[in-house]
């Protein structure tokens, strides 16, 4: 097992700075303004060859009234009774403060190995603030920049130092867990939902809308399977998004809803189904999780049977592609529902990863092409001939059928309905992809057809073929003018164009015009001779 070290101090010092450098991702959010990180946050880390477990906490603020600062100082003193190791981090560039005095005077109390460390101590500034640290009765600060890189080498010498005489338990490492993610509007009782479900105050909570910032990973176990929920900020309108806080808060819970499982989708039961809710179930189906709705304050719901029919109607009736969707109605403040939750989540997972036989899939699509055929389009008929199943998470459906490209969504649609209901897939997303079932191998040019091979002529072809290879053979001796000529021009019959309406039928006079070779006109006698003598020539 890894040691567990908490980073403490108050805010705006750069305690997420350095949590995220030890991690190697950018998993807390980090901002100029002070109080940006609110919830405690778990993750695994390193530095140098060891293995840290490492707890990012709040800025400590010294107030003990109802107040937000005071839920946020309770949060970070229990990552203080939780570590083993405590760093506890202060500005070099401010200097020690008052409050820094004070958090002191808190950590002097509690008996673990505590390590200090001036943070922003790359610049010539922080000298002094370096020099001040000595006054907190912590021993030799460590000067480091959490930003920069600086002095990591020091700070993993401090650690194994104080770590030597802590005994750090080996435990067997269980299964992977099933990842959870809840997501919704902001004020749905997200928060207060996973606290109700872990049956502690692990995160925090409160009337205020938009507490949550970061997507904080809490490990369970439930009837002795592995559970990760990631309770995320919540999600408003992206035209109301502006702030550049909120936008990394955005990010996160897209990116906690990527590497999720199962998704459920808190709602408020006044405002179900508005158009945000249609936006994030429309995501979660694109992303191919499977999806739990939730209406929440149900406590307060008078006729609670005549409105859980009406929002199962309006999810069928708005989130078609999501038909079968788990509905849990719950109270997560009184905990009235919330029993129904776990055990349609552990479903919609089995439901997700499911595996159909090919024989059973083949067999069910020969009867779903009998009842309703695929239609013609351009006059052909598709065929849909095989069928097979190539992943799960989400399923995964491969269709061979000829002219699949033409094959219409209407009639896909029909498949993934008739695939969802005879095999009782409720909810989950479904995927199928349609695939042109292949031109014939063998023939010329197909990918079994092999080389190919040069046929000489034939000996005994037939006197046509002989005789238009020969007249082949004649053209192509001509010249290049001659033969363009001869290809371009046409057979065109001898027609007499006219007779002449003289009554005297001299002898020699012509009678008809006929087209020359050259395109000109010749006359000829009646006795059939052309004339080819001048008109006018002179006689001898």
């Amino acid at each position: 097992m890894a040691l567990k070290v908490a980073i403490v101090g108050r805010p705006n010092v750069g305690k997420s700075t350095l949590f995220n450098r030890l991690v190697g991702k950018r998993l807390a959010l980090v901002d100029d303004r002070p109080g940006v990180t609110r919830d405690r946050r778990y993750a695994d880390g390193n530095i140098g060859d060891m293995d840290l477990t490492l707890i990012d906490t709040a800025g400590y603020e010294d107030v003990t009234d109802e107040s937000l600062e005071a839920r946020m100082r309770e949060q970070t003193e229990a990552a203080i009774d939780d570590a083993e190791l405590i760093l506890f981090m202060m500005d070099a560039r401010e200097g020690v403060t008052s409050l820094d005095r004070i958090f002191a005077d808190r950590l002097r109390k509690v008996h673990k190995p505590i390590i200090l460390l001036a943070n922003k101590s790359e610049s010539r500034e922080s000298g002094g603030g370096v020099g001040e640290a000595h006054a907190l009765g912590f021993g030799e600060p460590v000067a480091i920049s959490a930003e920069h890189g600086e002095g990591m080498a020091d700070l993993y010498q401090a650690i194994l130092a104080a770590s030597a005489d802590i005994f750090i338990e080996e435990v067997e490492e269980t299964d992977k867990p099933i990842r959870i993610a809840v997501i919704g509007r902001p004020n749905a009782g997200k928060s207060t939902l996973v606290n109700r479900l872990l049956g502690e105050d692990r995160l925090l909570v409160g009337p205020e809308a938009g507490i949550t910032r970061d997507s904080i990973s809490v490990d369970w176990e439930y009837e002795g399977r592995a559970i990760r929920f990631v309770d995320t900020a919540g999600m408003r309108r992206k035209a109301r998004v502006q702030e550049k806080l909120e936008k990394l808060s955005v990010a996160d819970t897209i990116r906690a809803i990527t590497f999720a499982e199962v998704v459920i989708l808190m709602m408020d039961k006044d405002n179900a189904f508005d158009i945000q809710d249609l936006q994030l179930a429309d995501l979660v189906e694109r992303e191919g999780r499977a999806l739990i709705y939730v209406a929440s304050k149900w406590d307060l719901e008078e006729e609670p049977q005549s409105r859980m029919a009406k929002l199962k109607a309006m999810a069928e009736d708005k989130l078609p592609q999501l038909k079968g969707t788990p509905f849990v109605a719950l109270s997560s403040h009184s905990g009235r529902g919330v029993e129904r939750l776990m055990p349609a989540v552990l479903k919609a997972y089995d439901t997700w990863s499911v595996k159909v036989k090919t024989k059973d899939l083949n067999t069910w699509l020969s009867m779903a092409t009998q009842r309703h055929p695929p239609p013609a389009v351009d006059g052909k008929r598709i065929k849909p001939k095989y069928m097979a199943q190539t992943k799960a998470r989400p399923p995964t459906f491969v269709l061979m059928a000829s002219r699949a490209e033409a094959m219409p969504d209407h009639y896909k649609r029909y498949l993934v309905n008739s695939l969802r209901e005879s095999f009782d897939l409720p909810g989950t997303p479904i995927r199928l992809i349609v695939k042109s079932s292949g031109d014939n191998p063998y023939a010329e040019g197909g990918a079994k057809s092999g080389p190919e091979r040069y046929k000489g002529d034939a000996k005994t072809a037939p006197r046509r073929v002989k005789k238009a290879k020969e007249a082949e053979e004649r053209l192509s001796n001509l010249p290049g003018k001659a033969l363009e000529q001869k290809k371009t021009r046409k057979h065109q019959p001898k027609v007499v164009s006219g007779v002449k309406a003289s009554s005297s039928k001299k002898a020699g006079s012509s009678i008809a015009v006929q087209k020359g070779a050259r395109g000109g006109a010749r006359q000829v006698s009646r006795s059939g001779r052309i004339r080819t003598g001048q008109k006018h020539a002179p006689k001898k």
